[in-house]
């Protein structure tokens, strides 16, 4: 950079950023977030150019982006305002547009027994496992479940529990199906009857572990009631105990967290994380409907 023998320079001598090629302005864009890549577009017109290039949104992608991408899987719009975008995203013609269009709705892969949709933000993968690819209590064979339709599920049929005894429900995931050196939570994605039964003592219990460590364990409730939580609390120490409740979802379901973990920087193989959900107590249970487990990032 030249400089006058004062030790001043004039405006056409300055080398600004918006002088350097795209290419070095979209490179260093692609380093950050997607968050980060659409405030640059607002910067100048330069970098609205560079931002939005093939380059930058190719590196937010997951590496089996044309795999879902071009799979003739079925698409599940993430909310009302999303429907339109997700129809149109198949025939995306730029990174950005393919990007958009994961993050507007989920991928029904597996048989229809997963669906996977990538975090708006930073382009971690989400995943959901249906509850056809969970492990179920059958104590009573086909009577303790019912696979049914229903209105509010993106897979094609949900476990609605008949009546049981003992609760507990399995689930695992490779590794390799979430994004790499991310924390991640857990959730059990679950409706209920207004005749359930069972489901509102504090004596359930979630755990968590990644590739066979200890489990973390977690003290959970699907459906609080204080009468029955006293109840509960005059046959068994409580104290200093928290009991995680349910959160009702946007989309019409309710959630509760079954813990956190986090993924290595390369997934070793064979590699899985394992989630669990159990009742303790041997009493009868009814009403309860999965739908199934969610791994977003957090």
């Amino acid at each position: 950079m030249g400089s006058r023998a004062g030790g001043t320079e004039t405006a056409e001598e300055r080398t600004r950023v918006c002088d350097l090629p795209e290419a070095c302005v979209a490179h260093v864009i692609a380093l950050t977030s997607p968050r980060d890549a659409c405030r640059c577009a607002a910067v100048s017109p330069c970098f609205r150019d560079a931002a939005g290039s093939d380059v930058v949104w190719a590196r937010f992608l997951p590496p089996d982006y044309l795999q879902l991408h071009q799979a003739p899987a079925r698409r599940f719009p993430l909310s009302r305002s999303a429907s339109t975008a997700s129809a149109a995203a198949s025939a995306s013609s730029t990174k950005k547009e393919a990007y958009l269009g994961l993050t507007d709705a989920a991928l029904l892969v597996d048989g229809g027994g997963m669906a996977v949709w990538l975090a708006k933000e930073s382009g971690a993968k989400c995943v959901a496992i249906s509850a056809r690819r969970l492990s179920l209590p059958w104590e009573d064979g086909e009577f303790s479940w019912r696979w049914t339709p229903h209105p509010l599920s993106r897979f094609a049929d949900v476990a609605q529990l008949v009546d049981c005894t003992c609760l507990d429900i399995y689930g695992r995931l490779p590794t390799a199906a979430l994004t790499p050196a991310t924390a991640y939570a857990a959730y059990l994605v679950f409706a209920t009857e207004d005749a359930h039964r069972g489901l509102s003592f504090p004596d359930q219990e979630t755990t968590v572990s990644v590739g066979g460590s200890a489990p973390s364990r977690h003290a959970v409730c699907l459906r609080p009631d204080p009468t029955d939580a006293r109840r509960f609390r005059d046959d068994k120490v409580m104290d200093g105990v928290h009991v995680r409740g349910p959160v009702l979802r946007g989309d019409g379901w309710w959630e509760v967290e079954m813990g956190l973990l986090r993924t290595r920087d390369e997934a070793a193989a064979g590699e899985e994380v394992a989630v669990s959900f159990e009742i303790l107590g041997w009493y009868p249970k009814r009403g309860l409907i999965v739908e199934g487990i969610e791994f977003r990032p957090i």
